[in-house]
């Protein structure tokens, strides 16, 4: 049995792709901010923004690894999407950021 084409996961590039998700609709979480605009192509952009504000190295890179996979075990529709992690986000394990990642793709009418 063939399962049906999923959208790849691809990394948003570029300031402009950036400064485009700045305008689109979104909804704001717990520890994540989330905003996107639906695409033709069958991917799914990402772009996953940690500022220094919610820690240093280490903890920046955890939160982006933890949020990539959840993406990955979720099914989206093709878009282009940007995750802003507030600065709780590094208090946050990784159920408590995939809850609330789940929460803001219900609440953002992107996924059911």
């Amino acid at each position: 049995m063939e399962h049906p084409a999923r959208p790849r996961l691809v990394s948003l590039k570029g300031d402009a792709a950036f400064r485009r998700l700045r305008r689109a609709r979104g909804a704001r979480g717990r520890y994540l901010n989330l905003r996107w605009r639906p695409l033709k192509e069958p991917e799914v952009r990402v772009g996953i923004v940690v500022s220094r504000k919610v820690g240093k190295a280490v903890v920046r890179n955890r939160i982006k690894r933890r949020v990539r996979e959840i993406l990955r075990r979720t099914h989206l529709p093709p878009s282009e999407i940007m995750i802003i992690a507030k600065p709780e986000a590094a208090e946050a394990d990784y159920a408590g950021l995939a809850r609330d990642l789940y929460h803001l793709i219900r609440k953002s009418g992107l996924g059911g």
